[in-house]
């Protein structure tokens, strides 16, 4: 099967590429704007007194003032079409559950509402990686890497595989 894009012939596998890559590109941060930031006060060696303590979290969070001013200057700059704030999620791509940096604007960015790869789906990933990393099953570091690096394959290789830990919150 051969489809037809005005000069250009494009084979079923290629097409595929093209048409999802649109979708995949906005369910990723753009690195260059938000390459992830780790808070430098949380460490392997006090995660029980930090990222592991019941509503630690919450003691952190920026402002909800702060990161919707933040929120609509990001859609801005990642060129986003629909400027609609209440579509985005303004997100941390390192979680502040396994020690992202809070207030950096390098690790926040506006994650869109609606796709295949949304804001809820990320809050898996952030729930399982902060039980591994309070259980002591993944290095805080390597938990903090994989999802600044690309939270989607992150997703694909370790929620399915811990589907033990009942989804909750970490607020």
């Amino acid at each position: 099967m051969k489809f037809y894009c005005t000069r250009f012939l494009l084979r079923p596998a290629i097409l595929a590429l093209v048409l999802s890559s649109s979708s995949w590109a906005s369910d990723m941060p753009d690195p260059t704007l938000t390459p992830g930031a780790i808070n430098p006060y949380v460490t392997q060696a006090n995660i029980h007194q930090t990222v592991c303590m019941k509503g630690y979290t919450k003691t952190i969070r920026p402002p909800t003032h702060f990161t919707n001013k933040l929120k609509k200057r990001q859609i801005r700059e990642y060129g986003y079409a629909d400027r609609n704030p209440k579509h985005y999620e303004e997100d941390h791509l390192i979680a502040l559950s396994i020690g992202g940096a809070p207030d950096d604007p390098r690790n926040l960015w506006p994650e869109p509402r609606i796709s295949e790869w949304d804001a809820k789906k990320k809050d898996r990933l952030e729930f399982v990686f902060y039980k591994m990393v309070c259980r002591q099953e993944i290095p805080l570091a390597e938990a903090q890497h994989e999802m600044a690096t690309n939270w989607i394959e992150a997703w694909k290789r370790y929620v399915p595989s811990h589907q033990h830990y009942r989804f909750k919150r970490v607020d």
